[in-house]
């Protein structure tokens, strides 16, 4: 049987009390207090040992941290979320713009979604969420330098925030370039970014999503002025599609 945890968030209601006039001379009127009253709502969700545990294509109920989010578009927003155990990758939730504002890095939301697969990609899908009067949880870059080659060990991260230093910038297309706008080159400005790096035996694609830090980031334009041979230090979320294939939020050369 699955242990429950429990979240409550408390809304205060208030009950006006009615004046009473009394007829006796000399009573003066007067209004009573209100009585306020607390309602508690109680929401179960899973921890993330259970989550992990669960089918792909249940029903699952999280509570989790926001990390980042991506560009808000028609009334959905995707999100990389952890709790102090692992990462959710939490794609095209539910959300109005105004809740798209406050969705900010902290914040804590109870999500209920269906686990999902895709291209290896574990995800919630055709999620909503409610904001969770709960503290965020502080969460540091895990540092996989030591993992980079080791497809097995960066699975069991996916979705995390991640660190990795020391890396070599190499040549992604056939004319020597440090990186591509779209994973073919076709793509222009704003795309996203596609480069590789290697660490001396393994050479692995990375990806700036441009939904995440667009073309005005600090990221985005690092990536824009790499040259081939550079070495550079890294962090940003291990996104997995057919393998590893990060989305980077901070590139440093040297």
């Amino acid at each position: 049987m699955k242990t429950f945890k429990k979240v409550m968030s408390l809304a205060v209601v208030a009950a006006m009390a009615l004046s009473v006039f009394g007829c006796a001379k000399n009573d003066a009127s007067e209004t009573e207090a209100a009585e306020s009253a607390q309602s508690q709502v109680d929401a179960e969700y899973l921890s993330y040992a259970e989550y992990e545990a669960a089918a792909i294509d249940t029903q699952v109920t999280v509570l989790c941290t926001v990390m980042a989010t991506q560009s808000w578009w028609e009334d959905k927003i995707t999100v990389y979320a952890a709790d102090q155990d692992g990462a959710y990758f939490i794609y095209e939730m539910a959300c109005s713009e105004e809740d798209a504002a406050n969705l900010t890095a902290g914040t804590t939301i109870l999500v209920t979604g269906y686990k999902s697969e895709w291209e290896g990609e574990i995800e919630i899908t055709d999620a909503t969420f409610e904001f969770a009067d709960v503290d965020g949880v502080a969460i540091a870059a895990v540092d996989l330098t030591a993992d980079f080659a080791d497809d097995d060990a960066l699975l069991a991260h996916q979705n995390q925030y991640f660190s990795m230093s020391g890396l070599t910038v190499e040549a992604i297309g056939d004319n020597g370039e440090a990186f591509f706008y779209k994973w073919d080159n076709s793509g222009t400005q704003g795309d996203d970014l596609y480069f590789t790096v290697s660490d001396g035996t393994v050479t692995r694609t990375f990806t700036v999503e441009a939904y995440l830090t667009g073309a005005d980031t600090d990221v985005y334009q690092a990536v824009e002025g790499l040259n081939v041979g550079d070495t550079i230090d890294v962090s940003g979320y291990m996104y997995w599609y057919e393998g590893p294939n990060p989305h980077i939020t901070s590139v440093s050369v040297g």
